[in-house]
C-alpha cells in the first residue's frame, strides 16, 4: 500500500543570488573607476574640454606661484644685504675687539660680527675705483674710520626689530655712530609688505576663479549624461551608486589637469632658461631662478584632485539630492 501513495514534492528553496566574484569594497571601487573610464572613452570631447579647463585654470595659478615663489627668494637675498655698521674714532686693540664681539652678539638678532680694520677699510675703498685709483693718491688710513659691520638675523630685518637692535646697539660704550641705511630699510620693507598684499588678493581671486571655472565645466560634463542619471535612478540605483563614477571621474579629470598644468609649467620654465640671455640683461640661471619646490608641486597636484572632486560633487547636487 505504502509504495502505490502519492509522493509528495519537494519544497522548493528559494535561490540565493550568486555572489558576484568581485564583490566587497575593492570589487565596487573597481567598478566605479571602470565606469568612470568608461564614461571618460564615450565622452572624449566633453573630458578633453574639462581636463583643459583645470590645466589652464592650475597653470595660471601655478605660474603666479613660480613668480611669487622667486620674488619672495630675491628678496631674503636682498634682505641678506640690511646690516648696521657701528663706528670708532681710534683703531682698537685685539682685547678692545674681542670684549666688543662678546657684548655685540649678545643682542638677540645678531647673526655675524666683522671688524674692519683702517687698512681694510682703504682696500675696500681702492676696489670701487677700480680704475681711477689716481683719485686716492696721498690718501692714508688714518683719514678712514675702524668699524664693526653686524649681519641681522632674518626676523630682526624689518624696520621696528632695527630701531630696538640699533637702541640697544648704541648703549655699548666706545662707538661714536652707528649706520645701517634707514630710508633703505623702510623702503625694502614697504616693497616686501605691498608684494605680500597683492600675492594674497590674486591668489585669493585666482583660487575663487578657477573654482567657478571648474565647477561649472564639470556641470556641462553632468548635464550631458543628464537622461542617463535620470533613469538609473528610476530603476532603484541608490545615491552613493550614481555618484561614485562621476566623483572619481573628477577626480582623473582634476589630476590629469594638475599633471599636465606641472608639465607645461616644467616646459616653460626651461624654455625661459635657454631663451632669455639673448631677450634679457641678465641670466637667469645665475640670478637664481629656481623651479617650484617639490611641495608646492605636490600641492598643485593635490588641488587639482580637489577641485576635480568638489566641482562634480557640487555639479550632482542639481540632479540628485544629497
Amino acid at each position: 500500500m505504502n509504495r502505490w501513495k502519492k509522493k509528495q514534492p519537494k519544497p522548493i528553496k528559494p535561490n540565493k543570488r550568486p555572489k558576484l566574484a568581485g564583490e566587497g569594497f575593492g570589487g565596487r571601487l573597481g567598478y566605479f573607476a571602470s565606469r568612470a573610464l568608461t564614461n571618460i572613452r564615450q565622452n572624449v570631447f566633453v573630458n578633453v574640454v574639462t581636463i583643459g579647463t583645470i590645466t589652464l585654470a592650475l597653470l595660471i595659478v601655478a605660474l603666479f606661484l613660480l613668480i611669487f615663489v622667486n620674488l619672495e627668494s630675491a628678496a631674503d637675498t636682498w634682505s641678506e644685504r640690511v646690516q648696521v655698521t657701528a663706528y670708532f674714532d681710534h683703531e682698537l686693540a685685539q682685547q678692545e675687539q674681542t670684549a666688543l664681539r662678546g657684548k655685540i652678539s649678545a643682542i638677540p638678532g645678531t647673526a655675524k660680527v666683522t671688524y674692519v680694520s683702517r687698512d681694510e677699510a682703504l682696500k675696500r675703498f681702492k676696489s670701487r675705483l677700480r680704475g681711477q685709483e689716481t683719485l686716492l693718491e696721498g690718501v692714508r688710513s688714518e683719514v678712514l674710520p675702524t668699524s664693526i659691520e653686524i649681519a641681522l638675523k632674518k626676523s630682526y630685518r624689518d624696520s621696528g626689530m632695527i630701531e630696538a637692535y640699533v637702541a640697544s646697539l648704541k648703549r655699548i660704550s666706545g662707538i661714536s655712530e652707528v649706520q645701517y641705511g634707514e630710508e633703505w630699510v623702510q623702503r625694502f620693507n614697504t616693497f616686501l609688505n605691498f608684494m605680500r598684499l597683492v600675492g594674497a588678493l590674486l591668489g585669493g581671486f585666482l583660487v575663487i576663479a578657477v573654482l567657478f571655472i571648474v565647477s561649472n565645466t564639470i556641470k556641462l560634463t553632468i548635464y550631458a549624461r543628464r537622461d542617463e542619471l535620470e533613469v538609473m535612478s528610476l530603476v532603484g540605483a541608490t545615491r552613493f551608486f550614481i555618484k561614485a563614477p562621476f566623483l572619481i571621474e573628477g577626480i582623473i579629470q582634476g589630476g590629469s589637469g594638475a599633471l599636465l598644468a606641472m608639465g607645461l609649467l616644467y616646459g616653460l620654465y626651461e624654455g625661459f632658461l635657454h631663451n632669455a640671455g639673448s631677450l634679457l640683461t641678465f641670466n637667469p640661471t645665475t640670478a637664481g631662478l629656481a623651479f617650484l619646490p617639490s611641495e608646492y608641486v605636490g600641492g598643485i597636484i593635490l588641488a587639482g584632485i580637489l577641485l576635480g572632486f568638489i566641482g562634480s560633487i557640487t555639479s550632482l547636487k542639481r540632479f540628485i539630492t544629497v
